[in-house]
């Protein structure tokens, strides 16, 4: 699997994450728990095993995490690969002590558990498939095969085949079990980061924008005295210089030009300025406004706005949220690069709340993704027709992710379905029969009142 490029965002790649100064310690510890183990059972409970054998396998142990602290520096990283061969050897040599000390009957053979779950989280499910087969085969191997533990007079310590049995399958169970969670969660966690990730790099470049208008609002108000003063000065230059006409010319062109910057720069600081009239906006220029980039796409989108119960007559003025707007906008373009030829974005409100439906006339939502809607690097894979309703696209959920998340924010629930046609509200006469997203909003949350002051506009400043 080939690395992502710069600045794509993709849930499958996990490479060269683990640090092996953070697995050397979590190793170092481990063998000294081993150690410990060993001694205690020897000399406390009087057991007996192969004592040379198992400090030669330790010594094994203890001789490659000296070899990864001294050869390799701290910022080390494991590949794939060496991660891998590094789960491999961990599991080799603690299925070699279990095999000189009692095989599974050794309540530490569930050390083996281990490897597997930190494996399922920093590698590939290929990866880890295989190092849980090769970890069952041999536990399965020391069940059959092992050299029992031994009393102080030389009494083999030996348990029922039936608890060895519980024993292996505990083991193999766990190891599954592990492996299945282990990864599951690892996923689930890395593909939050990577969509939150889009999200806030969606937001930085809003972010930058704004800074931007910011930075043109400061530069024409800092530049106009300077200006002025240019002006003044060849102004007077063009009364004293009236017998020299040569220079009189040069002093007429240095004017002109300064008046030609005062334009630039006055235009400039009404594009810097935010207007905070157009901070508020009725429902329907809201939806209008974010869905503008996707009314020339070929689809006919219709607005429909409606008084419910107890709803005033009039559209209620709402916020002009930035991510407002952007996330209806997702939304809208998600219905529009679905549907067949029209879309209907309906507002209705009442003396509660506001309640925005967007539909469209498409084949819906597939019914084995609609529980999951909404979250980050989903993809239809029962469906491959899909890609030919929608060529070319590859869609991970995370433009319904961002929408999702900044509506929220602003204090929206969001519902996502198909539509039902037989509705009493159902727009377009029973064709809107694809997708549906339903937004609510406490009417506090959203509503502006329309009697409140504007203030006064200010410049951005960054």
């Amino acid at each position: 699997m080939t690395s992502p490029a710069f600045g794509e965002i993709s849930q499958d790649h996990r490479g060269d994450w683990v640090r092996l100064r953070t697995m050397t310690y979590v190793r170092m510890l481990a063998l000294s728990g081993q150690a410990g183990a060993v001694l205690v059972a020897q000399l406390y409970f009087g057991l007996q095993y192969e004592a040379p054998l198992v400090w030669l396998v330790m010594g094994a142990a203890a001789l490659s995490i000296l070899t990864s602290l001294l050869l390799f520096p701290q910022t080390k990283r494991l590949s794939e690969t060496e991660a891998f061969l590094t789960f491999l050897f961990d599991i080799a040599l603690l299925v070699c002590l279990l095999y000189l000390t009692g095989g599974i009957t050794n309540p530490f053979s569930l050390l083996i558990l281990a490897p597997i779950a930190v494996s399922a989280m920093a590698l590939r499910p290929r990866s880890t498939l295989i190092l849980s087969s090769i970890a069952i085969a041999l536990v399965t191997l020391i069940a059959l095969n092992y050299q029992p533990l031994r009393f102080h007079d030389g009494t083999a310590l030996v348990v029922p085949p039936l608890f060895a049995f519980g024993f292996w399958a505990a083991i193999v169970i766990g190891i599954l079990f592990q492996a299945f969670y282990a990864h599951r969660v690892a996923a689930e966690g890395t593909s939050l980061a990577n969509a939150l990730l889009a999200a806030q790099m969606a937001l930085s470049r809003e972010q930058k924008l704004t800074d931007l208008g910011g930075v043109i609002a400061a530069t024409a108000h800092e530049l106009g005295t300077p200006l002025a003063t240019i002006k003044l000065i060849a102004s007077e230059l063009v009364t004293e210089l009236r017998d020299q006409p040569e220079l009189a010319e040069d002093a007429l062109i240095l004017s002109q030009q300064a008046d030609r910057c005062r334009d630039i720069l006055r235009s400039m600081g009404r594009a810097g300025k935010e207007d905070t009239h157009l901070r508020r906006a009725p429902i329907e220029a809201v939806l209008m406004e974010a869905a503008e980039p996707h009314l020339a796409r070929g689809k006919r989108v219709h607005f429909l706005t409606i008084p419910g119960t107890g709803g005033a007559p009039d559209q209620p003025m709402i916020q002009r949220r930035p991510e407002i707007i952007h996330g209806l906008r997702n939304l809208i373009q998600n219905a529009v690069d679905f549907a067949h030829a029209d879309v209907w974005v309906q507002a209705r409100w009442t003396d509660k709340h506001l309640s925005i439906r967007i539909l469209d006339d498409g084949p819906g939502f597939a019914p084995q993704i609609l529980g999951s809607i909404g979250e980050p690097f989903i993809r239809n894979r029962r469906d491959p027709g899909r890609l030919r309703q929608r060529p070319d696209y590859e869609g991970m959920g995370l433009g319904l992710f961002i929408a999702k998340t900044l509506l929220e924010r602003s204090g929206a629930v969001l519902d996502f379905t198909n539509a039902d046609p037989a509705e009493e509200d159902a727009p377009g006469e029973g064709r809107a029969k694809g997708a549906q997203i339903t937004l609510i909003w406490s009417l506090p949350r959203i509503v502006v009142d329309p009697l409140e002051r504007l203030g006064q506009n200010m410049p951005h400043l960054p």
